[in-house]
């Protein structure tokens, strides 16, 4: 009998396993194509063989020679974009999970009606506000643009979480004679390393991936991370599909080596909020 009734519940993993793994092979198969032709850099586009017989390595070189400052210029600016929204949305965060604030559940809202605005919106207001302040064209300047877009995300998220913390431990502090600052600082941030984690991340992939204010609030050369110099770069070497897509195999390395480093650490910072 138990055979009888195991038998339909193994196919059926079987079945589930197998769109699972037709749906991700889907997915996978444009960054696959983009390794196999930045290995084949002497083919056309449209000569490209399935499979690369012969991998070259030599539009890897090409590209890493021509993008490599654009790459440290991305890594510079996604990483002080990060510092900047970790240090806005954690303190925002633990005052609206913590301190009852009057209209929190507004102000939440309002956070995540943020992240309906399009882009192109912001990135035209901001310019402005940048020729005034001498921001365009910086560094600092492209870390609060690219800081913006993970801001509204991390304090959402950070928020549920922080709900979710044991009321005894931070009430514990205080009796120890902590104030706010050191509680949120000692105990709150090492017990939401989690979600900070998670919300960090996040943020590095939206500064990382990030186009439309590294195109709108740079008029120079001087900082162009790697989404706009492969943007110019295809322009420029159209011809040279290979060391295109070896650029944009480059760009991808760094967020796909952060997603596997803190894939427990996400699972763990998107659900910890959910069960208090």
């Amino acid at each position: 009998m138990a055979s009888h009734t195991t038998a339909p519940a193994r196919g059926r993993r079987l079945g589930s396993t197998a769109v699972g793994l037709l749906i991700l092979g889907v997915m996978l198969f444009p960054l696959y194509w983009m390794l196999n032709t930045a290995l084949q850099p002497e083919s056309g586009l449209l000569q490209v063989d399935p499979v690369p017989g012969d991998p070259d390595l030599s539009g890897f070189s090409k590209a890493l020679g021509d993008q490599g400052g654009h790459l440290l210029t991305s890594l510079v600016v996604s990483l002080g974009a990060v510092a900047v929204c970790l240090a806005v949305s954690a303190p925002a965060a633990y005052g609206l999970a913590r301190f009852g604030l009057r209209g929190s559940r507004t102000i939440v809202f309002g956070t995540l009606i943020t992240q309906m605005v399009p882009g192109i919106v912001i990135a035209n207001a901001l310019y402005t506000s940048y020729v005034d302040l001498g921001l365009v064209n910086s560094y600092f300047g492209l870390m609060l643009a690219d800081a913006s877009l993970g801001i509204p995300f991390s304090i959402v998220l950070m928020r549920s979480f922080m709900v979710s913390l044991p009321g005894e431990v931070l009430e514990a502090a205080e009796i120890d004679g902590a104030g706010p600052v050191r509680t949120f600082v000692r105990v709150v941030l090492p017990m939401s390393r989690n979600s900070l984690i998670t919300s960090g991340l996040f943020a590095f992939l939206f500064a990382w991936s990030d186009f439309m204010f590294a195109l709108t609030l740079n008029t120079t050369d001087d900082v162009k991370p790697i989404t706009l110099g492969i943007y110019q770069y295809i322009g420029a070497h159209v011809g040279d599909w290979g060391s295109v897509m070896a650029a944009s195999v480059l760009s991808a390395v760094p967020a796909a080596v952060l997603l596997l480093l803190a894939q427990k650490h996400i699972a763990a910072g998107i659900t910890g909020g959910s069960v208090k």
